[in-house]
């Protein structure tokens, strides 16, 4: 067994450990943007609530259609990149 970059990059233990740690820059941005309140945060809390809908619709069309749940987790990871960019500005 190999102990290189290539083994652990498509490890669903390592992906998922990745999504953690992602995803937890993500609540801190939402919970800033949510903090100051106004516009913005009405806004956000609610692309927070369509996104997890539209989130879960995509994992489970994708698990149904034999995607596999490594699939779900890559697809989680960019939908948190690109929040995490969104957020940022």
């Amino acid at each position: 067994m190999s102990c290189g970059a290539e083994s652990t990059v498509y490890n669903p233990f390592f992906s998922s450990l990745m999504l953690m740690i992602e995803s937890q820059r993500v609540i801190e941005l939402r919970l800033v943007r949510l903090a100051w309140g106004g516009p913005e945060g009405v806004s956000e809390a609610r692309s927070m609530v369509v996104e997890k809908v539209n989130a879960a619709a995509e994992a489970l069309t994708t698990l149904m259609f034999g995607g596999s749940p490594e699939a779900v987790i890559a697809r989680y990871r960019e939908h948190v990149a690109a929040n995490t960019e969104r957020l940022r500005l």
